[in-house]
């Protein structure tokens, strides 16, 4: 699409990560790998807020698509034929497919899974919220991370010179846990400043700019997995199909890259609609099962310690593998490719910009 450029002008200064403790003393720190060779860290030199990518393409797009905002699809009826939706403002539309690129929650995969089919969740039992709050001058471009007793975390990142995105991570397998994302958004927000209140380092900061955001987002942190991709004329891409969980690293490159192959199959296919939504699956499946194998929910547990002991050991091994160099090692000598030999179908039929 010819996006490179303007994706790298906007990429986000973050030099590294750094774990601090109760006093924001750093005692360790992994810098992003800037060597261009093999894996990036905990943080990538191609890091990009997700606003400013969706303004990226809007822009690239704007011209050859009708972006109607504010309104979603409540329902909709397909025969071989056609799809038609419903929208919430009452409107109707047919169309030749309907893509569900509705996220983790898809209303549209709920809509094709068989009546009374439980979510496809692969739970990992962590739960994650962020939001924004004011930058301040010792706000840098280290990525701070910050534990606390009881499997909570703290991370915070400043993209902006006037802002810093705040996460909440907490390590809880209690069904108002899990319940709480479904709840209304103050009810939220009571439930995350309780968990949190006096946790020390920054907590009381963070606590207070996420009363009065009006950017605050909460989420179990799972991966979707569902055999079924598409049904009729309806098909999933995204999280909605096959969300690995933020800790992939891989959100947004797993969804670019299963629209191109869903693209590259329709028009391979432009009269055969469900053998390019079968080619779909079996292309892009292997990739996804590879992406998603990648996401230890141990080892993420392991980084959530719930005692003070815990959190006291994990930063002297955190300190010692940053000393030695670990993590610069693995990054270098590991492949810089993600989802093991799969390599990208090439598509010249597509139209590049």
């Amino acid at each position: 699409m010819g996006l490179l450029d303007v994706v790298k002008s906007k990429l986000v200064d973050e030099a590294g990560v750094a774990f601090v403790n109760a006093q924001g003393k750093t005692r360790a720190t992994i810098m992003a790998n800037t060597s261009g060779q093999g894996r990036q860290t905990l943080t990538s030199e191609y890091e990009i807020m997700r606003g400013d990518l969706v303004r990226i393409l809007n822009d690239a797009t704007k011209n050859d698509v009708d972006y109607v905002f504010g309104t979603s699809v409540d329902r909709f009826e397909q025969d071989e034929k056609k799809v038609v939706a419903y929208f919430s403002d009452g409107s109707s539309d047919a169309f030749d497919l309907l893509i569900g690129a509705d996220g983790q929650g898809s209303r549209v995969r709920r809509a094709i899974l068989p009546a009374g089919t439980p979510e496809p969740y692969w739970q990992m039992g962590i739960h994650m919220s962020y939001w924004f709050v004011p930058r301040i001058a010792s706000d840098s471009n280290i990525r701070d991370t910050y534990n606390a007793p009881g499997g909570r975390m703290i991370m915070r990142r400043s993209h902006h010179p006037d802002e810093t995105q705040v996460y909440f991570v907490l390590r809880e397998t209690s069904e108002e846990a899990s319940a709480i994302h479904r709840e209304p958004v103050e009810r939220q927000k009571e439930f995350w400043a309780e968990r949190f209140r006096g946790a020390g380092w920054q907590t009381d900061r963070f606590i207070e700019g996420m009363e009065t955001t009006p950017s605050f987002y909460s989420q179990e942190v799972v991966q979707v997995r569902t055999d079924t991709w598409s049904h009729g004329r309806v098909a999933l891409v995204g999280d909605a199909a096959h969300c690995a969980s933020p800790y992939s690293g891989m959100g947004v490159s797993g969804g670019l890259v299963g629209a191109y192959v869903l693209a590259g199959e329709i028009n391979r296919h432009p009269t055969d609609l469900p053998r390019a939504l079968a080619n779909y699956d079996t292309t892009l499946r292997p990739f996804v099962d590879e992406v998603q194998a990648t996401v230890k929910p141990r080892l993420l547990r392991l980084g959530m310690p719930m005692s003070r002991f815990g959190i006291n050991a994990f930063l002297a091994v955190s300190g010692l593998a940053t000393f030695l160099r670990i993590p610069d090692l693995v990054a270098w000598f590991s492949k810089e490719d993600r989802g093991g030999d799969w390599q990208l179908p090439q598509s010249p039929e597509l139209r590049v910009r």
